[in-house]
């Protein structure tokens, strides 16, 4: 069955390159980002890997946990970070989770009940392995992305939508396309005008369905 958005993320017990935990204990009350990878020490997910760590101060800004899931082992995720930071110069301080049983995989609806790891395997063989989801407090999925194997991930377009959730979450608000913070947000069509007034001040009524304003402070 799919996950979809709005939809409680499986409360899984993962095995990490630091330590084992449930995933509802380790998201707590965070908002929590997941980024998938079909296999370690493969060229476009070392550099992603290396891009989430060098993004260390800005999660931690965000009050935002990342954990990373690849399809190999707690041994090989340990000598795979020595490349993440050599490349990236900057340590890799989030948890990997070995998902060699494909039990995340499966339960994030990456791969098919009846997907294996063949001998010999090699990336092609997982990847549909190649997602991003963010998770709420509530443990809700508020956004997923599938990529391809051959393009890399943008992580700034991954922190823009996370502001984004954030302040829709916390101030009651939409965001227009290319939205970045400090920019107009929408007012809800289910807001009346008078209770946006009373709300957020002066606003714009673009159109009579379209109605912007600043980010309430």
């Amino acid at each position: 069955m799919a996950l979809r958005i709005n939809d409680t993320v499986p409360n899984l017990n993962v095995t990490t390159d630091l330590g084992s935990f449930d995933l509802h204990d380790w998201i707590d009350e965070s908002w929590a980002i997941l980024f998938s990878h079909p296999k370690d020490f493969t060229p476009v997910c070392t550099t992603e890997f290396s891009a989430v760590a060098q993004l260390a101060e800005e999660w931690d800004k965000r009050g935002t946990k990342v954990i990373g899931v690849s399809v190999d082992g707690v041994e090989d995720h340990k000598k795979w970070k020595g490349d993440i930071e050599s490349y990236g110069g900057a340590a890799a301080g989030f948890p990997i989770i070995a998902d060699d049983g494909l039990e995340v995989s499966k339960a994030f609806d990456m791969l098919p009940a009846e997907a294996y790891l063949p001998d010999g395997r090699t990336p092609a063989d997982s990847a549909t392995v190649r997602s991003v989801f963010i998770i709420g407090p509530d443990k809700q999925l508020k956004l997923s992305m599938t990529y391809p194997m051959t393009v890399g991930r943008n992580f700034a377009e991954i922190l823009r939508v996370l502001d984004g959730l954030q302040t829709s979450a916390s101030k009651g608000v939409a965001t227009p396309a290319n939205w970045v913070p400090g920019e107009d947000v929408i007012i809800p069509p289910t807001v009346s005008n008078e209770d946006a007034k009373e709300k957020f001040g002066a606003f714009e009524a673009v159109l009579p369905y379209l109605r912007k304003t600043k980010v309430p402070a």
